[in-house]
């Protein structure tokens, strides 16, 4: 799935579609920190993530493979 990565610079709007989450996370904080760019957000189908909020979502993604994978491997062995 792709993502959506939109930035303003005053009256502008500019956007990407990038093919991963990291690729996504690296181009909204490029935009913010480099150009200095206001309202960068990050969507992914129907939800708009603020740079905070998208790293907060990715982080509990992980956390929750990383769990899933422990509970798998528990109940094999």
């Amino acid at each position: 799935m792709s993502f959506l990565v939109k930035a303003c610079l005053d009256d502008r709007t500019l956007s990407v579609m990038t093919a991963t989450a990291k690729k996504a996370f690296a181009k909204a904080i490029e935009w913010q920190l480099a150009g200095r760019f206001d309202s960068v957000t990050i969507s992914k189908g129907t939800n708009t993530y603020s740079i905070e909020a998208f790293s907060v979502a990715m982080a509990l993604l992980e956390i929750a493979k990383t769990v899933n994978a422990a509970a798998e491997t528990t109940a094999e062995g």
